[in-house]
């Protein structure tokens, strides 16, 4: 994934630190309105913190869908107007896709994975490897859209980092508190069937935490034990947000303590030359 100049390399700065108490809250903010191209997510999203009461405190996190900042980003993409190419059309005959829409997804994207009937997974141009580069049909028509307009599609955030970076600063400015912003997108995964939220964005916070050479309960040294911070908290928070008609998009996650971070999601991508399965 490809950081933003919001998140630097960071490779002398020391060891992130998180730790969890007894106790995890996953809150619901509520009160959004739809996200049109244009808006501004960190100040609605202030606005509905504002009208719901949930002030944010030292070190909670929110966890934001990326379609909001898609659909802020104008990242809207109606297939009447793609045309597809050769390959395009050849990989639609192969994957029984839409040419218009594998089209998009060779543009977003920057080496094929797999494909099947039905699938085609790709190395997305941001470093992680997904079905479809995380085109959206669902919940993906713009409010200016003709009725005769479409079948549209939504692309990811240009600059997922960024994006959760501005929310986060906008955040951080009306309330005083330090915080830390997520973006996420709903992923499946090798070998296990179903859905889950994953990280592809992110500002303020540790996207993994490394406890080599702590002990363990027997006093044993921990040697390569690199824990994902990121990806569990957008996975816990997609089971609140949901991913059809709940109308959820923020989830607010308390109960956290880190040390800031500069790092971008990039961090949690396993090297190219290191993946196994792509």
């Amino acid at each position: 994934m490809a950081r933003s100049e919001s998140a630097p390399e960071s490779p002398d700065a020391p060891a992130q630190r998180v730790e969890c108490g007894g106790e995890l809250r996953l809150l619901t903010v509520p009160g959004l309105p739809r996200i049109g191209a244009g808006d501004d997510v960190g100040r609605l999203l202030v606005d509905a913190l504002r009208a719901a009461d949930l002030s944010p405190r030292d070190c909670d996190i929110l966890v934001v869908t990326s379609k909001l900042a898609s659909r802020a980003e104008d990242r809207f993409v109606d297939l009447a107007t793609v045309s597809p190419d050769g390959r395009a059309v050849e990989l639609a005959e192969r994957t029984d896709k839409d040419p218009r829409l594998v089209e998009l997804i060779l543009r977003e994207s920057t080496a094929v994975s797999r494909t099947a009937p039905g699938v085609l997974i790709v190395r997305h141009r941001l470093g992680f490897v997904s079905a479809n580069a995380g085109i959206d049909a669902s919940n993906a028509r713009p409010a200016r859209a003709s009725a005769d307009s479409g079948p549209w599609v939504l692309l990811l955030p240009v600059d997922p980092d960024g994006a959760a970076t501005r929310i986060r600063r906008c955040l951080q400015d009306a309330f005083g508190v330090r915080v830390g912003v997520l973006l996420s997108d709903s992923h499946g995964r090798p070998f296990r069937l179903g859905s889950m939220g994953t990280a592809i964005g992110s500002s303020g916070l540790p996207v993994l935490a490394d406890r080599c050479g702590a002990p363990d309960l027997d006093g044993r040294t921990l040697e390569h034990t690199v824990a994902a911070v990121a990806d569990p908290l957008a996975a816990a928070a997609d089971l609140v947000a949901g991913q059809g008609a709940e109308g959820r998009p923020v989830t607010l996650v308390r109960g956290l303590r880190f040390t800031p971070s500069d790092e971008g999601a990039a961090a949690a991508l396993r090297p190219s030359d290191g993946d196994l399965y792509l």
